[in-house]
C-alpha cells in the first residue's frame, strides 16, 4: 500500500500521457491464472493500441519466443509512449493492486494467460503452485532474451528453493535490470 501510495504521482501522469497519445482506455485488463490456476484480473497501463487483442491473431507467425507463450520484440500493436513504459516496466505499476487484492505477491512466477497454461507440459504447471509475483529470476536473468523452457526452469527454480532472503535478493536485482531496460519488449 506504500508502494502503491508513493507511486501514485507516476501513475497519475502515466494514465495522462497514455490518455492524450493514444486515447481509450487507460488500463489494460486481463485474466491470468494465478495460484494454483486460480483466475485473476491483472491490471497493466495500456501500452498497445486499443484492438491489439484482436489483432494478435494477425501476428501469431511472428512470433518469437518457443514454447506456448506470444512474444515479439517489436510488436507493431505496441504504442510509442507504451514502448517507454514497456522497456521501464512502467506499464506493470498497476499490479501493485492486484499484489494489495492478494493476487499477486511481489516476487514469484509471472502469472500466465489460461490459453498458455491450457498448453503447458505437465512439469511445467509447477510454476502455479506459487503466488504469481510482479518480479521474478526470469526478469532478473534476461527477461526476454531467455527461451521459454528456461524460463520456466528458473521459476522452478525459484519455487523450490524459496526464502525471504531469496525474495530480498530479487527485488534488488529488479532495480537495475528494470532502469537498464535490457531484454524488454
Amino acid at each position: 500500500a506504500l508502494i502503491l501510495a508513493l507511486a501514485a504521482p507516476v501513475v497519475l501522469a502515466i494514465a495522462v500521457v497514455i490518455k492524450l497519445t493514444s486515447g481509450g482506455n487507460v488500463l489494460f485488463r486481463q485474466t491470468r491464472c494465478g495460484l494454483n490456476g486460480r483466475s485473476f484480473t491483472l491490471y497493466k497501463f495500456r501500452t498497445m493500441v486499443e484492438d491489439a487483442e484482436e489483432r494478435r491473431r494477425e501476428l501469431l507467425h511472428l512470433n518469437e519466443m518457443n514454447g506456448p507463450v506470444f512474444k515479439l520484440r517489436f510488436d507493431p500493436r505496441v504504442t510509442a509512449f507504451g514502448r517507454f513504459l514497456r522497456k521501464f516496466s512502467l506499464d506493470e505499476l498497476p499490479q501493485l493492486w492486484n499484489v494489495l487484492r492478494g493476487d499477486m505477491s511481489l516476487v514469484g512466477p509471472r502469472p500466465p494467460i489460461p490459453e498458455e497454461v491450457a498448453q503447458y507440459q505437465r512439469w511445467q504447471r509447477r510454476r502455479l503452485a506459487m503466488k504469481p509475483g510482479l518480479t521474478c529470476l526470469w526478469q532478473v536473468s534476461g527477461r526476454n532474451n531467455l527461451d521459454f523452457d528456461r524460463w520456466m526452469q528458473l521459476d522452478l527454480e525459484y519455487i523450490d528453493s524459496w526464502s525471504p532472503t531469496l525474495d530480498f535478493k530479487i527485488l534488488l536485482k529488479t532495480i537495475p535490470a528494470v532502469l537498464s531496460g535490457k531484454g524488454a519488449s
